[in-house]
């Protein structure tokens, strides 16, 4: 399997340690775009990869699957191209798809090119139960409450306050870099509109914390995921990164878990 990256951030950088470097992945990390011209130069050379900065030039590459792993903003640019070129996709910017009508034209050229699009779990977990209990229209309620420290938040605060309460459609509007968990909830549940977002900021916390509710015919659910943050990126939880991982090592499996 040969595997393209795009961008050359934290994420990329880790991604391309454990599959090029470690062979967790039954593949290889053929080449990446970005724009950096000093990082992707240097992982270039140290993982053995080829560099492009002409998106199409990437593209042309005998790719099986691209990861996207760069920013809300420049994920638009990206995935439809992806996908009009036959890759199948990996989408770590979760929060693009808070345009509904962008979701549905990214869907429609997958369906037209026969490729498919995978969205990590992300820093959280409990997305089987939520498109398990929302089969027969049985979801009734979503929410998720993120805890996490001012420097995670790229925020000051001296003090433990709630500084965001609405829908995930608007959480992803006022935090794009942080709280992509909050978009991928709402696609596997009840929806942007429907799925109430708390953020917390913590002086106290160490490890971002995501507590995830929901209630329906299927009964309730509660669930706490404390998240260690990536080593070189405390924005970032390393459980992020690992569910992209995960992806990769589960896109060819005979055998599946899960919904």
């Amino acid at each position: 399997m040969n595997i393209g990256i795009i961008g050359t951030g934290n994420i990329a950088a880790y991604l391309l340690e454990q599959v090029n470097g470690n062979h967790m992945v039954d593949g290889k990390v053929t080449a990446i775009f970005g724009r950096n011209r000093e990082v992707g130069p240097r992982l270039s050379e140290q993982f053995t990869v080829d560099f492009y900065t002409d998106i199409q030039e990437f593209l042309k590459t005998p790719l099986d699957i691209v990861v996207e792993a760069t920013t809300v903003e420049a994920a638009g640019y990206y995935l439809e191209n992806v996908v009009a070129n036959k890759k199948d996709l990996v989408v770590s910017s979760i929060g693009v798809f808070k345009d509904s009508d962008f979701l549905d034209r990214v869907k429609r050229q997958a369906r037209s090119s026969g490729t498919r699009i995978f969205l990590p779990s992300g820093a959280i977990g409990g997305l089987d139960v939520l498109q398990s209990a929302k089969a027969t229209g049985g979801l009734k309620q979503v929410w998720i409450t993120t805890r996490k420290s001012p420097a995670s938040l790229g925020i000051e605060s001296a003090e433990e306050k709630v500084i965001f309460e609405g829908s995930a459609y608007e959480a992803v509007e006022k935090f794009p870099k942080n709280v992509n968990v909050a978009m991928t909830l709402a696609l596997a549940g009840v929806g942007v509109e429907k799925t109430t977002v708390r953020v917390i900021v913590d002086p106290a916390v160490v490890r971002n914390t995501h507590t995830i509710e929901a209630l329906g015919d299927f009964g309730r659910m509660e669930l706490q995921v404390e998240n260690n943050p990536m080593p070189s990126n405390p924005k970032t939880s390393l459980l992020a990164a690992l569910s992209i991982l995960a992806v990769l090592q589960n896109k060819d499996q005979a055998l599946r878990i899960g919904n």
